[in-house]
């Protein structure tokens, strides 16, 4: 059964809004909430480009990085310098 990607952006824009609050109210660095809104913001982008490409055969001009990426130029605490690299 495939997602209607209204249903999905729908979803994914409220997955946007939560994050925005998580941030807003960060408690600190290590903020589990924060955490939590970023994963379901990529979790809801997936989903909602599923849902375009099954309905419509088409892709977002996005891609959700996998945090494991060893070749990801940021770290923690944000992007990293020219020196760090």
């Amino acid at each position: 059964m495939s997602t209607d990607p209204r249903v999905a952006l729908s979803v994914l824009i409220s997955c946007l809004e939560e994050h925005l609050s998580a941030v807003a109210a960060k408690r600190g660095a290590q903020d589990a909430s924060i955490s939590a809104a970023f994963l379901a913001v990529a979790d809801a982008y997936e989903e909602y480009e599923d849902a375009l490409y099954e309905s419509y055969e088409e892709f977002l001009p996005l891609t959700v990085v996998d945090e494991d990426d060893d070749n990801d130029p940021y770290d923690e605490d944000g992007p990293l310098q020219d020196s760090e690299q």
